[in-house]
């Protein structure tokens, strides 16, 4: 046999003794044998002996092989690999670094490596440069293919699929940062955000130099109502990427969310400067623009959005949301062409939809006006799946928990502060107006529709464990005093980055809250608590006009709106008789007719005293973030009152759903168990 014939046939057997690994380790290992009895010292059948060592539990036996091998082949990364790894399942930790420093030093692209020796610089207490080896890990491991497959799943919205894979991946590789960062994505896309959070978290604290996780932390935070320690996060990361477009452009979101417009416009000018291409950060500038009360502005940043990105519909809707705008005969056009195409995404479809609803609304073509705002309230309601049921069955849970007794058990809880004024109601029910007039006053500072009612109740069901029905109000009933009182401070706490004033009262516009009066009662006995309520159906239409960024998932069928506007009317009532005079109520009509007096008792009841300036609202420069934006730096006007009776003809379901709510308004139905 010749030479080239004898190699051929010992890599032959080699290739075979290679495939037996997995599933017979030992079979592995005798043929490993075989060939090296032909062939003494073979590096490479030695190096798999070793590996049939480890793979049947003999790290030992497979290091008294690798050592001498390591040093008869100092420049064969796979040699030195495995002896990092044979050491480190040894608890050699310092032995393993060194040959694994050694292993990547031959072969920088070898992603496990990095990853074990991340590992084992972790277990030795070197945090920082097991960071760097992680982060490394990171860089070198983008190709690995069970993480590709993970990825193509996600990215096609096959969670199971990407779930498997995943648990399969960090089963055997707990520690790959990479797949713990996907892992978090995807707990976070359904709506798992706590897990999210802990991934994260485990992250950070394994590789605290991955940007990418850290930017995925930060913005989770921001998400999730935490905007102070979102900024930290971003600073951490722009004190090493100081002009990092991502982290520049998340900050500047998270200071909009904190009230900081100033900084934040002048963020996104500096971007723009920098990527004039971009239409979405665009778009951003111009919401900021206009919630600091700078229109023109706003308009021609929108508008240079579109000239970029003609179907983005996001920004078609952003400019009809400003209600004061009137869009030009060629945009129209524009926006009538682009809803042609057959390539449009549903939400730039919706938009576009609600966007033509109003620019039609203006022009006076109810008809072709409300077939548009139909069509893109079919299009948002099919992506939400509202249950008006589980409003209704909420409501009345609330209505039996909530009683006169329940409330007398619990006089004296919470906290005596009085710096709160709740805003409650529904969605385009004046409560804006009614904002504005309240933060003109010397006393009262404007803040914002604050989440942080919101997340006391998903604290509150965290704690219930899910236990019950309701277990956030159940979880609330078993509160002591000094449990609500410490309630009513953590309110306090979280809501200081919205005050940027000495004003002793803030106003909290979060319409939504009117489910909450219960818990607002108990923590906060001594806020203030105000009912905007107009119209049922100019109401109730003027939200089904409307495209919320978020919630209010009730408002895209007008069947959905006449219930929870019943459902709304009712637990208000309901409060009504269990808390006599706690709640304050504006109605809109009224405050329409009588401005001066509406304002005087609503000042009242605030415990203020009458000051001229909250009758000229209208020249309050103060940032409003509602849709109500341009329309509250105007007088008060009369035409909005009844603008919803040009829809009329279309409006039957909603006018019968509403029933005695309607004929019986302002005034309210009994209400029977009360």
């Amino acid at each position: 046999m010749t030479a080239s014939a004898a190699t051929g046939t010992f890599e032959q057997a080699l290739a075979h003794a290679a495939r037996l690994l997995e599933r017979d380790p030992a079979l592995a290992e005798s043929q490993a044998r075989e060939i090296l009895h032909a062939v003494d010292g073979y590096p490479a059948a030695l190096h798999l002996l070793a590996a049939a060592r480890a793979a049947q539990g003999d790290a030992r036996g497979a290091l008294d092989i690798l050592e001498p091998l390591a040093q008869t082949q100092p420049t064969w990364a796979p040699a030195h690999f495995d002896l990092g790894l044979a050491r480190a399942r040894l608890g050699e930790a310092a032995g393993a670094v060194a040959a694994l420093r050694h292993a990547l030093e031959l072969a920088p692209d070898l992603p496990q490596g990095w990853r074990l020796l991340g590992d084992q610089l972790h277990a030795m207490g070197e945090r920082e440069a097991a960071s760097e080896a992680y982060v490394m890990h990171v860089r070198h491991g983008a190709n690995d293919p069970r993480l590709l497959a993970a990825g193509a799943a996600l990215a096609g919205d096959r969670i199971g699929d990407a779930e498997r894979l995943l648990r399969e991946h960090l089963r055997e590789m707990p520690t790959d940062v990479a797949a713990i960062r996907m892992f978090a994505e995807l707990a976070a896309r359904v709506g798992k955000a706590d897990e999210a959070r802990q991934l994260l978290e485990r992250c950070l604290e394994l590789a605290p130099g991955f940007h990418a996780a850290r930017q995925n932390y930060a913005l989770l935070l921001h998400r999730s109502n935490q905007p102070e320690q979102a900024l930290v996060e971003i600073e951490r990361l722009l004190a090493v990427q100081p002009e990092h477009p991502a982290h520049r452009n998340l900050k500047a979101v998270v200071l909009c969310r904190t009230g900081d417009y100033a900084t934040a416009i002048d963020l996104y000018a500096a971007l723009l400067a920098e990527y004039p291409g971009n239409a979405q950060v665009w778009m951003s500038y111009g919401h900021a623009l206009k919630t600091a009360g700078f229109t023109a502005r706003a308009i021609e940043a929108y508008r240079r959005a579109l000239a970029i990105q003609p179907s983005f519909g996001e920004v078609w809707w952003s400019l009809a949301n400003l209600k004061t705008f009137r869009f030009s005969d060629d945009e129209v056009a524009t926006m009538r062409a682009q809803l042609g195409r057959t390539d449009l995404s549903d939400d730039d479809r919706l938009h576009l939809d609600f966007a033509l609803g109003k620019a039609l609304e203006d022009t006076g073509e109810y008809a072709a006006s409300f077939d548009h705002y139909a069509a893109g309230n079919a299009r948002r309601h099919a992506q939400l799946h509202y249950d008006p049921a589980e409003t209704h069955a909420r409501v009345e849970h609330i209505r039996r928990q909530y009683t006169r007794e329940f409330f007398a058990a619990r006089a004296g809880s919470g906290s005596d502060a009085r710096d709160p004024i709740f805003i409650v109601g529904l969605p385009r029910s004046g409560s804006t107006l009614i904002e504005q007039i309240l933060s003109s006053h010397s006393q009262v500072e404007g803040t914002m529709e604050l989440p942080e009612v919101t997340s006391i109740t998903r604290l509150l069901r965290e704690q219930a464990e899910g236990e019950g029905a309701m277990p956030y109000h159940e979880a609330l009933a078993r509160l002591d005093a000094d449990a609500l009182r410490e309630l009513g401070e953590h309110y306090l706490a979280h809501t200081r980055i919205h005050r940027k004033t000495s004003a002793p009262l803030f106003i909290d516009k979060m319409p939504n809250n009117f489910m909450h009066i219960g818990l607002i009662q108990l923590m906060l006995p001594n806020a203030t608590i105000i009912d905007a309520r107009r119209h049922p159906m100019a109401c109730c239409f003027s939200g089904f006009k409307q495209h919320f960024a978020r919630g209010q998932s009730f408002s895209y069928r007008l069947d959905d709106l006449a219930r929870y506007y019943t459902d709304y009317v009712r637990l208000m009532a309901h409060f009504d008789a269990v808390l006599p005079g706690r709640v304050h109520r504006v109605i809109y009509e009224r405050m329409v007719e009588d401005t001066e007096g509406e304002v005087r008792r609503l000042l009242a009841h605030c415990g203020l005293p009458f000051e001229e300036a909250c009758l000229r609202f209208f020249e309050n420069e103060r940032p409003v973030r509602t849709a109500s934006s341009e329309q509250v730096r105007r007088p008060i006007y009369r035409e909005g009152v009844d603008q919803w009776r040009h829809y009329a003809p279309w409006l039957a379901p909603l006018e019968q759903g509403l029933g005695e709510v309607l004929r019986m308004y302002p005034a309210v139905p009994a209400q029977e168990g009360t």
